[in-house]
């Protein structure tokens, strides 16, 4: 059977137009008017908005960490992301030091492979550069993953030195590869902790003020650099502050290929949150961490402009009883991670209600953006026929409470509460199939499927 979506007024990254648009086999097969069928189930979408399903580029699920793990796992998370209008995921393998990359692969897809709900692809992080190194990340782009993270951050856990980035990067130039990169300087962040600690500062605000705007501008300008003299493309993932936007635009200006994606963390929330009292504050630990509120008009100002390109969550939860709760009097034992992938697309859409964002800029930066960069487009992020049917009706009118109580995300706590939104999505297909009906899950954990991702383009 297939389904035809009438009267509704499509979005894409660079056009809103009312058509319909009819599914067969988990694909897009025809949009204009007149489409009806005998046997077509109908839905009707006037009033509404139909956009492409939204794509979280990067997530952590069932990630362990600083002596836990992230509450949510690929059921749970995958769930939750497709209740908020996300229907394919990009998660990154974290190998341990010392670790096979294949054999990091395999412990992640048995992560996935049963529990995720919506489809899915993975990044790798590189956490050291031995003599195999690039031969493996080779085998593992010949699998679909064509997108490695490195890290200027966390010393002697994933920090690796600048010569060992320059050589991913030229890899990554001939293979056609895209590097992402944790832009923060660590050694630095590594002596501002040890004077904090030495002064009894230990309060979660700590955790932000350790971790200087100009620490994350100084280190994003350095990979911009590298990334210059080696020719190749760059990703630097949740850019947070004014000094690391202007790095990514100077490098643009010299004709490089630097891309950047921000979080719905860095539009709304501030340093003031890691301030609130009563241990309140560990709530919004997460790194690199939330800025003076100075900083977030210029993020949405480079959102308009394309100085950056998507916003993706960085989703990597803990429950704050248990989990941030191991940091009591010691900000550097708090697990760094916050809640996200299920409001995404609410807060982002917020911003269009509130004038800072066109609505083919949204759909562009939370769906066609990321298809494009990581390979995935036009199968996603696109309403054209031949793409996967991962469709969202958003009722722009819709009011929605981000409060805990009306989330799915496995975290007890929101950092919304309190909060409502205009507009959020009324059902969601994924490949066709209805799966979020009205706020009912209508899916199954385990049927989403694994995406072999393609090269960057030029």
């Amino acid at each position: 059977m297939a389904t035809l979506i009438k009267n509704g007024t499509l979005v894409t990254a660079s056009d809103r137009f009312v058509a319909d648009l009819r599914l067969e086999g988990g694909t897009i097969v025809e949009l204009g008017s007149g489409l009806a069928r005998p046997g077509d189930e109908v839905v009707d979408a006037k009033g509404k908005l139909v956009l492409p399903g939204a794509i979280d580029a990067h997530t952590h699920l069932d990630m362990p960490f600083m002596g836990t793990s992230s509450s949510d796992d690929f059921a749970t998370g995958t769930i939750a992301a497709l209740h908020g209008g996300t229907t394919t995921i990009i998660d990154f393998i974290v190998p341990t030091r010392g670790q096979s990359l294949p054999a990091a692969l395999e412990l992640w897809r048995a992560k996935a492979q049963g529990k995720a709900a919506c489809d899915y692809g993975f990044h790798c992080c590189i956490v050291e550069m031995a003599e195999h190194t690039l031969e493996e990340m080779d085998a593992l782009f010949r699998q679909g993953i064509t997108s490695f993270k490195l890290f200027t951050a966390y010393p002697g856990v994933l920090m690796i030195d600048d010569g060992a980035i320059y050589r991913a990067l030229r890899w990554a130039a001939r293979r056609g590869a895209l590097i992402q990169a944790h832009a923060e300087n660590g050694p630095v962040i590594t002596e501002v902790v040890a004077e904090l600690v030495a002064a009894r500062k230990l309060e979660p605000l700590y955790h932000g003020l350790s971790r200087p705007s100009q620490l994350e501008g100084e280190a994003t300008a350095r990979l911009c650099a590298i990334a210059e003299v080696a020719a190749a493309p760059l990703y630097i993932v949740h850019l947070t502050c004014s000094e690391a936007l202007e790095a990514v635009r100077a490098s643009r200006r010299r004709g490089a290929r630097v891309f950047a994606e921000t979080c719905p963390q860095y539009l709304y929330l501030s340093l003031e949150d890691l301030a609130r009292p009563d241990f309140e504050g560990s709530k919004f630990v997460c790194s690199p961490p939330l800025r003076p509120k100075s900083h977030q008009e210029e993020l949405w100002r480079g959102l308009r402009q394309g100085d950056l390109q998507t916003v993706a969550t960085d989703h990597c939860p803990f429950n704050f009883k248990g989990q941030k709760e191991l940091g009591r009097g010691d900000f550097r034992k708090i697990p760094n991670g916050l809640p996200a992938i299920e409001t995404r697309v609410h807060l982002l859409h917020q911003g269009v209600v509130d004038g800072k964002l066109d609505l083919c800029r949204f759909v562009d930066a939370v769906s066609t953006a990321p298809a494009k960069l990581f390979g995935l487009y036009p199968r996603k992020g696109a309403l054209v026929p031949g793409a996967d049917a991962d469709l969202v009706i958003w009722d722009p009118e819709k009011k929605v409470d981000l409060g805990v109580a009306n989330l799915h995300m496995r975290c007890d706590y929101s950092l919304y509460e309190g909060r409502t939104v205009t507009g959020g999505p009324e059902k969601v297909f994924l490949g066709g199939k209805l799966v979020v009906d009205g706020g009912r899950f209508l899916g199954r954990a385990g049927e989403g499927r694994f995406l072999a991702r393609s090269a960057l383009a030029e």
